[in-house]
């Protein structure tokens, strides 16, 4: 009825982590046409945390900044409201979630609280151990080690500096391996920078496994234990520890416990549900591990209302032995699910899913150049060598990045990973790492600006403003082509070889296809053209052949070699030619051209039959080369005007072709595409401003088109 207050229908999601936030985006998605139904998501940081990174930052190959992703910047512009809060309790029976600033009302309840480390009642090992669950965590550790360093190059008791240089991770899953991997590669170079001798460094890798990730198979175990002992790794398997002091850490192997001294310990043996989690038990079903038992809809068995995901759930799929594992594609996929049936029941509408995990395997990186894989689909696993295994994590992490932040976070990430990656430090090594001072970029930059403006105002002086050109120019070039193509397959020039009948016809005729130098070839080009045809000076080139096919009244041989003529299944044309004795041919002897049907097509019909489009095509092209030419010259929209010369380079490899001589302008403008006009040009000033004005648009902050 008009006027009737309209009930809201409200979601609490407890946890920023990989679950909760894909939860919260696919429910706005979902609901965004709901008026009446609100999403809030609840966590103590204000911002998600890349858990399976932690490590790279622990051992400094990447920026913390890096693992850390705004939560204010995924959900801008959709329906979720999000509370910088802890929660503290929950009161199922009143629909109620209690934090430490305020109180959340629900219908529906997200549990996906995540975990944190169980120390499975060792003594000092919470109190004295340094965990890895957490950005905090992560960024304590990798200043720890760096002080340790620091400390340790100027200690001068070798007993004392042993102990320092002792480094225990505890655990040899998934994260203790990939910790003790990237330390491994870590130690050299706080070695080299403190002065310290490699062979001063102790690191161990202790569990009570048989071998390392047991979730992997007994091959790529091996594979693991290979790595880490060549990267100078102690492992310690079938122990347990049973203590952990200030400076020392105690473990029990065939009921013998040796004590050693250590530095440092860190700890990844296991993880147990959150608190509130197993708080929220006391009212739920709870299986091992705090964890909540669900349906096959993740509803609690003991509440519909509370949808549980993620490391907080307890499932076992049908057909399967053991519960879902706590991993990152377990949260994926059970957020997607959760999402669909929560909308259900708050619609009304469609038909509940029910959950069918679908994992694709694990993956492990010891290190940022070494990786183990074992993926695939259901019952069709198969392993990855290592180059292929870190591929494919970083692909996935991409994949990841798509759903939560898109184009903003895979930007920021591919950055920190291959192009500003530290100390080669990625199974790329540093080859595409940006090591090359940008300032040094600034004279070609300018000079391919200066190219671009010169072309653009000769072919104002040359008419390109006041006449059509293209016939001549786009003609004449083809028809060059065709006469070295022609005479090269049959020995002789053929009918369609009028263009060429002349040398002077041929000088003119080649000089057009001289793309990049257009507007000179035209004029190089005048007085042969005069002379072949009679003509007075100033004719334009199409005039010129006409004349000189005119006045010939036999064909001559076409001067030239083809290297290369391929046809590509029809789609295009490879053409590499010299237009000399292949003897005496130098770098502006020699032609390239992608003869595309397509392009011809549109260029003979929508183009050169009209005079009126063809000067309109001339206009647009002079244009564009003088405004890429003072853009280039100032350092001003560096990117677009370099992005837009390698379009227009192009066009002219597909119309006109280029001379290799000319070709240096096609990597000059790879070479500034990125970053260069920050260096002694106005992006300097420009960029920073036009950035902040367009991450105000709403479609932009939706969309994440934009980054940091």
């Amino acid at each position: 009825m008009l006027g009737e207050e309209i009930m809201e229908k409200k979601v609490v999601i407890i946890g920023a982590g990989y679950a909760g936030i894909l939860t919260a985006k696919k429910l706005a998605k979902k609901c965004k046409k709901q008026d009446d139904v609100t999403v809030t998501i609840i966590d103590k940081n204000p911002f998600h945390t890349m858990l399976t990174e932690l490590h790279e930052v622990a051992a400094n190959r990447v920026d913390e900044d890096s693992i850390k992703i705004s939560l204010k910047k995924v959900f801008a512009g959709r329906k979720v409201t999000v509370k910088l809060d802890t929660v503290t309790a929950i009161d199922f029976d009143s629909k109620i979630v209690a934090g430490a600033c305020e109180n959340y009302a629900y219908d529906y309840l997200v549990l996906a609280a995540g975990s944190k480390p169980t120390f499975f009642g060792v003594p000092g090992a919470d109190e004295f151990s340094y965990k890895l669950w957490s950005y905090d965590d992560a960024v304590l550790l990798k200043e720890h080690i760096m002080n340790t360093f620091r400390a340790a190059s100027g200690e001068t008791n070798e007993e004392e500096r042993k102990r320092m240089l002792t480094f225990y991770v505890v655990g040899a899953g998934f994260t203790g391996v990939e910790m003790i991997g990237e330390l491994a590669e870590y130690v050299p170079i706080l070695c080299e920078k403190y002065e310290i001798k490699r062979s001063e460094v102790t690191l161990v890798n202790i569990d009570g496994l048989s071998r390392p990730i047991p979730n992997l198979t007994e091959k790529l175990s091996a594979k693991v234990t290979k790595r880490l002992e060549k990267m100078g790794v102690q492992l310690i398997l079938n122990s347990f520890v049973t203590k952990v002091g200030k400076d020392f850490i105690e473990y029990k192997r065939n009921d013998n416990v040796r004590h050693s001294s250590a530095g440092t310990v860190i700890w990844a043996a296991g993880i147990q549900c959150a608190d509130i989690t197993k708080e929220a038990g006391s009212s739920l079903e709870v299986q091992r591990g705090g964890r909540i038992q669900v349906d096959k809809y993740l509803r609690s068995t003991k509440n519909e209302n509370v949808y549980v995901i993620g490391d907080n759930m307890y499932y076992i799929a049908e057909g399967e032995k053991n519960p879902v594992p706590q991993m990152v594609e377990n949260c994926e996929q059970s957020a997607h699910t959760a999402a669909h049936n929560i909308t259900c029941a708050l619609t009304g509408e469609g038909q509940m899913e029910v959950y069918k995990p679908a994992f694709h395997g694990v993956m492990v990186c010891i290190g940022g150049r070494y990786g183990v894989a074992h993926v695939g689909l259901p019952n069709h696993f198969f392993s990855l060598p290592s180059f292929l295994a870190m591929f494919a994590k970083h692909f996935i992490n991409i994949i990841y990045f798509i759903q939560v932040l898109g184009w903003n976070k895979v930007f920021s990430y591919v950055k920190h990973e291959f192009f500003t990656v530290r100390n080669c430090r990625s199974f790329v090594g540093g080859h595409f790492s940006n090591r090359t001072p940008s300032f040094l970029l600034v004279p070609v930059r300018i000079w391919l600006g200066a190219v671009w403006l010169f072309e653009g105002i000769m072919k104002i002086v040359e008419g390109w403003f006041t006449a059509p050109k293209l016939t001549g120019f786009f003609g004449g070039a083809s028809a060059w082509y065709e006469s070295i193509l022609n005479s090269g397959a049959a020995g002789a020039a053929t009918d369609g070889l009028s263009t060429a009948t002349t040398s002077a016809a041929d000088t003119a005729v080649k000089a057009v296809a001289y793309v990049s130098n257009a507007v000179q070839a035209v004029t190089v080009s005048t007085d042969a053209v005069s002379s072949a045809t009679g003509a007075a000076a100033g004719g334009a080139v199409a005039d010129a052949v006409t004349g000189a096919t005119g006045a010939a009244e036999s064909v001559a041989a076409a001067v030239g070699h083809v290297l290369l003529n391929f046809d590509f299944l029809g789609l295009f044309k490879v053409i590499f030619v010299t237009g000399a004795d292949l003897a005496e041919s130098t770098l502006s002897d020699f032609a390239f051209k992608l003869d595309v049907p397509l392009m011809n097509w549109f260029v003979n019909k929508l183009i050169l039959p009209y005079d009126g489009v063809q000067l309109a095509m001339q206009i647009f092209i002079v244009v564009a080369e003088i405004l890429i030419g003072l853009a280039l010259i100032g350092g001003l929209f560096t990117t677009p005007a370099s992005a837009f010369s390698l379009v227009l380079q192009f066009m002219f490899v597909c119309t006109t072709g280029l001379y290799l001589g000319t070709f240096w302008m096609v990597f000059a403008a790879i070479a500034v595409l990125i970053g260069a006009g920050r260096t002694l040009g106005l992006d300097y000033y420009a960029m920073p401003g036009l950035k902040k004005l367009w991450k105000k648009l709403p479609f932009v902050r939706k969309w994440y088109i934009y980054n940091d």
